[in-house]
């Protein structure tokens, strides 16, 4: 991989079932992304979106292909590679949040943190300087049902950027919030992007992020059927 590239896609497909009821979720998509790039993946439901960004970010194995991410490949890492893949190098970002319901803004977006074994005093100083990133300084006590939809997405946003990842995934972030909020976290993500000099993948069916990608790439029954020029290898 070169230096400005930080996925590489190589014929990736996964298929389920077998026999006569095999199901063809992807079918030999190849793409690459470059660092500070914000990608948009589109497509119907069931086009395979959410299929390529779990095997982008090591949440399930292919049938066949290869992926890379920052130099490492992940469709051969161990169990083990794959949680310090998941831990240091990608966030996430879903549709339902994804919150601790009992835990506060604060202490959600400290988990990742936590479980890095970050020093506590370094951890309470990021999770402000996150949730002031966010644009929710004032709500660390909160918890998330006294939360809006898009608080919540906020605080799970901060949560994905806790250890500082080179690559955001982020499946359907607007999915729940009516059209207003979802254009404000679509300014947030690519205002993140640009920030921090991250890539992030991104499937939507909001035209408001289309808008905004730098690149879109179009999935239609598993198969990649657009996608702007790739950066050079």
């Amino acid at each position: 991989m070169s230096e400005q590239e930080l996925i590489r896609v190589e014929g990736l497909s996964r298929d389920y079932g077998g026999g006569d009821r095999v199901v063809h979720a992807l079918r030999e998509v190849s793409f690459r992304a470059g660092r500070g790039e914000l990608v948009a993946v589109r497509g119907r439901s069931g086009a395979g979106k959410t299929t390529l960004l779990n095997l982008i970010g090591g949440l399930d194995r292919p049938t066949s292909g290869r992926v890379w991410v920052a130099g490492q490949e992940v469709t051969a890492a161990s169990e083990k590679e794959l949680l310090r893949l998941r831990r240091d190098t990608i966030g996430f970002v879903f549709q339902s949040f994804g919150l601790v319901p009992i835990l506060s803004a604060a202490e959600n977006v400290g988990v990742p943190m936590r479980l890095a074994k970050v020093p506590a005093a370094d951890r309470e100083q990021r999770v402000s300087v996150l949730l002031e990133l966010v644009g929710l300084g004032g709500h660390a006590a909160q918890r998330p049902y006294e939360m809006s939809g898009g608080q919540q997405q906020r605080v799970a946003i901060a949560r994905s950027l806790a250890n500082d990842p080179a690559l955001l995934i982020a499946d359907e972030p607007t999915g729940q919030l009516d059209s207003e909020t979802g254009r404000a976290v679509m300014d947030l993500l690519r205002a993140v992007v640009r920030a921090r000099g991250m890539t992030a993948l991104v499937a939507t069916h909001d035209p408001t992020l289309v808008e905004l990608a730098d690149r879109v790439l179009v999935l239609r029954d598993g198969r990649l059927v657009e996608a702007a020029e790739p950066v050079p290898a």
